[in-house]
């Protein structure tokens, strides 16, 4: 299924903010952190990467849409956060729940990584979770490596 990119339209910012923060809290909790900690370090990330409610500098947020002209979900790309230009990192990556499997967080990848050359991008990163394995394997398809691995074990 064809899909493009969409630079989001000022005014759905902040709701697509708001979005975005609820789902990274949700995810922190899965991690284990308290819903306070997860909406305060959700807080945190949300304010210093959108200040003032627009993004910071370089970074862009899209919707991705269907070949029908319908949002299916969004992509925020842009610098990540050494001190190399080139460096440039996935900051958030989300499909609808109902509209995955159908190949469109790959075609969205895809046309991510068009973005980023065209800004000059040498490299780009991204994290994810490691709960997330669907994500993790669409990941390595697309020709990402491991460069780092966080592990924990809960005691008790």
């Amino acid at each position: 299924m064809p899909v493009s990119l969409r630079h989001m339209r000022a005014e759905l910012l902040p709701a697509w903010i708001e979005r975005s923060r609820a789902e990274y809290a949700r995810d922190l909790v899965v991690l284990g952190e308290t819903a306070e900690e997860a909406d305060r370090h959700a807080d945190e990330s949300m304010v210093g990467s959108f200040p003032s409610g627009a993004p910071s500098p370089g970074h862009a947020v899209f919707d991705v849409v269907d070949d029908a002209g319908e949002p299916v979900g969004y992509l925020w790309i842009g610098p990540d956060t050494s001190d190399d230009p080139g460096a440039w990192w996935i900051w958030d990556i989300v499909i609808d729940a109902d509209k995955r499997g159908r190949g469109l967080g790959r075609a969205a990848m895809t046309l991510g990584e068009v973005y980023a050359r065209a800004q000059g991008a040498h490299t780009l990163g991204l994290s994810v979770f490691g709960f997330n394995r669907g994500a993790h394997g669409l990941y390595e398809s697309l020709g990402y490596e491991t460069t780092s691995v966080k592990m924990r074990k809960r005691l008790g």
